[in-house]
């Protein structure tokens, strides 16, 4: 009929059913069809065509929206007129929707939902203001002399365990091979402990004529040379921690020729490395948050330790060994398994030539 697709949808517009009707009449006129068969026909039930009538008589075939035109949990007045008052008042502070919602019930002012918040401020074109952006602090490059090899650049952290609260554990483990060169266990974060674990890490590297002792008693009670003549050997690496920062760890550095390096305020991505180290130490050994005695996760730290340096595979280092890159042998064993990879093609293609050639 040309006025709808199909069976007649539960809502209609005043055209389609001023077409419906019109049919109707003509079927009733022309045809001497009653209003229920005519109805029928068009697929509509005759109650439905009896109401589209009266509401033709009074013009309104238009459908009414439904329910109120206000609904019942509508916003009142005085309550948008309060949201706004809130953002003028507190704005400045709270900075977000969200806080300024709480902060209405917080004062007994008015009690909405978030969103509302929004809504109404986004319709009275009221622009909460925005945070300034942190100011972009340039990344400190490295010393010329440090060197991306192995056995040149360190960096070290403290870590935390469940097991063990108000206990830390400080690493320290190589940057480029990844090696972890040493662990300690304590129940303080001081620049003692940092002295300690770079001790352990000095003697694993074969390092320990680094430490001048005659140079370290000298300095703890002086000032730390700012323009050493001697070179440093060696890259400390660490965020700003007051233990990193502190002065005596300052001193012990300078007498064991490692240089200090601080990664940026409030910007851990400059301890990446570090902090990959103690994901995947918590996450692949979670037996360590469960263990409540000190001198037990020290030595399962130590445990670890050597599975991690001579057996474990470090995708970071192209899947070798932290000894193996260390000790200079990790790229003979990538080019290996290049070399490998492309023997074993060539071998899988002259195999499966000859094949074809045996059996055509």
């Amino acid at each position: 009929m040309g006025l709808t697709a199909g069976p007649v949808p539960p809502r209609a517009d005043a055209t389609v059913k001023a077409g419906l009707l019109a049919l109707v009449a003509h079927a009733q006129v022309e045809g001497g069809w009653s209003l229920r068969k005519a109805a029928a026909a068009l697929g509509l039930d005759h109650a439905r065509v009896l109401r589209w009538l009266g509401r033709a008589a009074a013009d309104r075939l238009t459908d009414a929206k439904p329910g109120p035109d206000v609904p019942l949990h509508a916003l009142l007045d005085w309550e948008r007129a309060a949201i706004v008052k809130l953002a003028e008042d507190w704005g400045e502070i709270d900075r977000s929707h969200r806080k300024l919602a709480h902060r209405g019930s917080r004062l007994e002012m008015v009690y909405v939902s978030e969103s509302t918040v929004l809504r109404v401020l986004v319709a009275e074109h009221v622009h909460l203001p925005e945070r300034p952006m942190r100011e972009r602090r340039d990344k400190r490059p490295f010393p010329e002399w440090a060197e991306l090899v192995p056995g040149v650049i360190w960096i070290y952290d403290f870590t935390h365990f469940a097991g063990l609260p108000g206990w830390c554990a400080i690493a320290v483990i190589d940057l480029v091979s990844r090696m972890w060169l040493s662990t300690m266990v304590s129940a303080e974060e001081t620049s003692t402990q940092v002295e300690v674990a770079f001790t352990r890490a000095l003697v694993e590297d074969g390092k320990q004529y680094l430490l001048d002792q005659a140079l370290l008693d000298e300095l703890a009670h002086g000032v730390v040379p700012d323009n050493d003549e001697r070179v440093p050997v060696l890259l400390a690496m660490s965020d700003n921690g007051p233990q990193m920062t502190s002065k005596a760890t300052a001193v012990f550095m300078a007498g064991a020729r490692i240089a200090q390096h601080f990664g940026r305020p409030a910007t851990p991505n400059d301890q990446a490395w570090v902090e990959s180290f103690f994901g995947h130490l918590k996450g692949e050994f979670p037996h360590l948050d469960k263990i409540t005695d000190p001198g037990d996760l020290e030595a399962e730290l130590d445990r670890i330790q050597t599975f991690w340096n001579g057996s474990r595979l470090h995708e970071g280092i192209g899947y070798v060994t932290p000894n193996d890159e260390h000790e200079g042998r990790g790229e003979a064993i990538r080019a290996a398994r290049r070399a490998g990879l492309r023997a074993a093609h060539e071998t899988r293609v002259a195999t499966r030539r000859q094949l074809r050639q045996d059996h055509p």
